[in-house]
């Protein structure tokens, strides 16, 4: 029995890189067709080194990845891959910019609007500590005694806490850590218990 209970383990430990991958389904409820505002469904969201893209889409409808020139003039002729399933699903694979448009005629131009330009980020985003705080300005201690009438610059002292990163619905890294440690010490308890 625990050789079978080290094995599914394996198989967890396996998956786990793809347990926080998130699926963005294009255009969302209305899937890959004319009408819709693209630049619009990608603002606001995260799209991460390991996330997918889900194209979903009738038969009058594909997919082409294009380069930068080739999604500005809304052209076909530099694609770099092209989808016709209906329902594709792209990994986004390196962190930049990529770039998808429709091919059927028309479909990409102002009134189509099928294209879309996603900017991919590199799948760890947490923030890292730059080392040392800056100096503070201590405070002057002789007063003005005439009002200035040019504004002030902003304090050096100032200690907000930048805002956190808007929520996304994607798991992030180190939760996905925590998982990770707290599955391997549960594994280890089962396999104590039975061995």
């Amino acid at each position: 029995m625990s050789t079978s209970m080290i094995a599914s383990f394996f198989v967890l430990l396996l998956a786990f890189p793809y347990a926080f991958a998130t699926d963005f389904t294009v255009g969302d409820a209305n899937g890959w067709t004319q009408g819709v505002d693209y630049t619009k469904w990608a603002s606001g969201k995260t799209f991460k080194v390991g996330d997918n893209l889900v194209f979903k889409y009738g038969s009058f409808h594909q997919v082409n990845e294009v380069d930068e020139s080739g999604y500005k003039s809304c052209s076909t002729s530099n694609t770099i891959k092209s989808y016709d399933d209906g329902d594709s699903k792209v990994p986004l694979t390196k962190a930049g910019k990529i770039y998808f448009i429709c091919p059927t005629p028309g479909h990409c131009t102002s009134t189509g609007g099928m294209k879309l330009e996603v900017n991919v980020v590199a799948a760890s985003t947490t923030p890292t500590p730059s080392g040392t705080p800056p100096p503070t300005k201590s405070p002057s201690t002789t007063p003005s005694t005439t009002p200035s009438t040019t504004p002030s610059a902003p304090s050096e002292t100032n200690s907000t806490t930048p805002s956190p990163p808007k929520d996304n619905g994607a798991v992030g890294v180190s939760n996905g850590v925590s998982l990770l440690i707290g599955s391997f010490f549960v594994s280890a308890m089962i396999l104590g218990l039975m061995g």
